[in-house]
């Protein structure tokens, strides 16, 4: 017996990542923003979880944000596949 299949949206995986709307997004990074400059700002420097290129692309563009709001360079580097560091210009800590 053959069924027809009418309004079936295909979801994604569990584990499968959905893209986010404009508005989260920017929603998302003025929260890192807000927050990774309030850890930078207390120690120096931080690090955030970054597992896909999208994550990291996120966490330069807010390192290139505060950079810009403090006049002073905030510095970013993968310290492996899934986490970013981000710090101060002359940190060494």
């Amino acid at each position: 017996m053959t069924r027809d299949l009418h309004h079936v949206e295909i979801r994604p995986a569990e584990d499968g990542v959905t893209p986010l709307t404009e508005e989260e997004e920017l929603r998302y990074r003025n929260l890192l923003f807000s927050e990774l400059g309030h850890q930078i700002s207390a120690h120096g420097w931080t690090r955030y979880p970054a597992h896909t290129p999208e994550d990291r692309r996120r966490l330069i563009a807010v390192a290139q944000r505060l950079t810009a709001h403090w006049g002073q360079e905030v510095c970013y580097e993968a310290e492996d596949p899934t986490r970013f560091r981000l710090y101060l210009r002359g940190f060494t800590g």
